[in-house]
């Protein structure tokens, strides 16, 4: 597997990865049908708006990595109460 494909879907990485996922199933199942899976697309869409922001929030405190591990983004999650995205 090429190191670009690895990254990607690497959860520690990839905060999206079910979005991604998810979004990539349902154009599988509807035979490449955009349309269908513009709710899909949205998710993914704001998910990376926010682990963006996030991400940007973290460099600007210097905290190191920029990108929250796997098991901190579930634990931010979990304080939130909800999924924000």
């Amino acid at each position: 597997m090429p190191q670009v494909t690895k990254r990607l879907r690497d959860p520690d990485i990839n905060p999206c990865l079910l979005e991604s996922d998810a979004s990539t199933r349902c154009m599988d199942e509807n035979n490449y049908n955009r349309e269908r899976c513009s709710s899909y697309f949205l998710k993914y869409k704001n998910c990376r708006r926010f682990w963006n922001s996030v991400m940007i929030q973290r460099r600007q405190n210097g905290v190191e990595p920029s990108m929250p591990t796997a098991a901190e983004r579930a634990e931010i999650l979990g304080t939130m109460g909800k999924m924000p995205y």
